[in-house]
């Protein structure tokens, strides 16, 4: 299937929800937190949301039922896919987010030391923007803290100031979401793998949680939260770390005529330690959302991490293809370690087989705990970061 078909498919079942609903574009644009414009970009055909989050809401307040949203995400999956493909065909895509592994390496050789991450690039401030002047050896603007307030603990809307922060700390959002061909690690061959595998390391389908990032910066010098597909350039232009845990989303298409088995998935660790005595800020990620998907959860803190299905999902093998991709979320869990991992998928097709390393983007994914570390959170309608414990 072409790229603009899997595109206009995609659109065709988003304009079917939206009229069966009754909303006008204006009605719905504004219950979906969008604008009308990118609303009717979308059901033309003439974008992809970079986040299912909001393919999610939108559906639901069409009242989508459960099958029309697991088609939804499946066509959502494939036009994401086709969209990345488009990008590569006119620039150089970003950092691959799939590393072959040599055989005689399949035991796990580390990917990248601990600390290495790279700053994020700066980013202009939209037109007309207000953004308020960083002082030196700051990334984001300082927020004054005053003294005490009761505490209290709830979720984090999407407010103008923020919006008007963020662009400072954002970083294109390409760098979370990446679709790059894997490559044969059978002996001797140096082929492309008949798959490709697209991270996205803060994958949450509907942005109504909290999830605690740790950040070696006073609250001064924390924008405010963000919540769906801004939660990547804030975290990446805060360096921050998944706290507590985490959860990845690992979409495997195939990209030939033959189905492609994935046989088994593996985490290998490259590094383990202590957590950083850093502060933890509870960030609006999201907790998960109706699709139905394959999950899985994995402890960070023993020896060998494994991953073991969750609620009934059955495990391995599962088969992909081109027109039939699969999203297999996995959650991170860490309490008294800071962990860097990876994941190692194993594959069969046609008589051949091979290994690919799965990354966060050329690092290894990075997830701590965070238990008696100082917490902070932003208040509804807050101007500033309160201390919660």
């Amino acid at each position: 299937m072409e790229a603009a078909e899997e595109i206009a498919e995609f659109a065709s079942l988003l304009r079917e929800l939206k009229q069966r609903s009754g909303l006008s574009y204006e009605a719905l644009a504004k219950r979906a937190h969008m604008s009308t414009s990118t609303l009717h970009r979308y059901c033309r055909g003439d974008g992809v949301p970079a986040d299912y989050a909001v393919v999610s809401r939108m559906a639901r307040l069409c009242g989508a039922t459960p099958e029309e949203l697991v088609e939804l995400h499946r066509r959502w999956v494939l036009a994401g896919a086709a969209r990345e493909r488009g990008r590569r065909g006119v620039a150089a895509g970003p950092e691959a987010s799939v590393t072959p592994v040599p055989p005689e390496s399949e035991g796990g050789v580390p990917l990248a030391s601990p600390g290495s991450e790279g700053s994020a690039p700066p980013v202009p401030p939209r037109p007309g923007a207000s953004v308020a002047p960083v002082p030196p050896g700051t990334s984001a603007p300082p927020l004054p803290v005053p003294a005490a307030e009761p505490s209290r603990r709830k979720h984090w809307p999407l407010i103008a100031a923020a919006v008007a922060l963020v662009v400072t700390v954002a970083t294109a959002l390409t760098l979370n979401r990446d679709d790059t061909p894997a490559h044969d690690t059978t002996p001797g061959r140096a082929t492309a793998a008949p798959l490709t595998v697209s991270t996205r390391t803060y994958a949450w389908d509907d942005p109504q949680c909290e999830a605690k990032y740790l950040v070696d910066r006073p609250p001064a010098e924390v924008a405010p939260p963000v919540m769906g597909q801004d939660v990547p350039g804030w975290v990446k232009a805060h360096r921050a770390i998944a706290a507590d845990e985490q959860r990845v989303a690992l979409t495997v298409q195939g990209t030939g005529d033959a189905a492609v088995v994935i046989e088994s998935m593996h985490i290998g660790v490259t590094d383990s330690g202590p957590p950083p005595a850093w502060n933890a800020y509870l960030g609006s990620s999201g907790c998960g959302g109706g699709v139905g998907t394959r999950s899985f959860d994995t402890d960070l803190d023993v020896p060998h991490p494994v991953l073991t299905p969750k609620a009934g999902q059955r495990g391995f093998p599962y088969k992909v293809s081109r027109t039939d991709p699969e999203v297999l979320y996995l959650t991170a869990h860490a309490d008294t370690h800071d962990v860097h991992w990876y994941v190692d998928l194993q594959w069969n097709s046609a008589g051949r087989q091979g290994t690919i390393r799965v990354d966060d983007h050329g690092e290894a994914f990075r997830t701590s705990g965070s238990r008696g570390r100082p917490v902070y959170e932003f208040l509804v309608g807050g101007t500033h970061w309160y201390r919660d414990a």
